[in-house]
């Protein structure tokens, strides 16, 4: 795992303590474009956190931005994010 994926998942988990929290570098399948120029990553997060219950997908997604937020434009370029509560987890 590289540093760079090692701080997003290092602030995802402090901030939201998830139950899980997969992050994918999609970087390679955007080479040549404008923000991977510049080195930031584009990334793909599927997290599941208790601190999504009862919120809607735009409060779950400030929630991810907020813990990343001086990494967004620097270190990520694009980040997808797939935010569910432990209760919209298929069992």
């Amino acid at each position: 795992m590289n540093d760079r994926i090692q701080r997003i998942q290092h602030r995802l988990q402090a901030a939201l303590e998830p139950i899980l929290c997969e992050l994918k570098d999609d970087s390679a399948a955007h080479k040549g474009h404008a923000g991977a120029a510049g080195g930031a990553g584009h990334y793909t997060v599927t997290i599941i956190s208790e601190k999504f219950e009862g919120l809607n997908r735009i409060s779950r997604h400030r929630l991810v931005y907020d813990a990343v937020g001086d990494l967004m434009h620097t270190e990520i370029h694009a980040l997808v994010i797939q935010a569910l509560s432990p209760s919209e987890t298929p069992k």
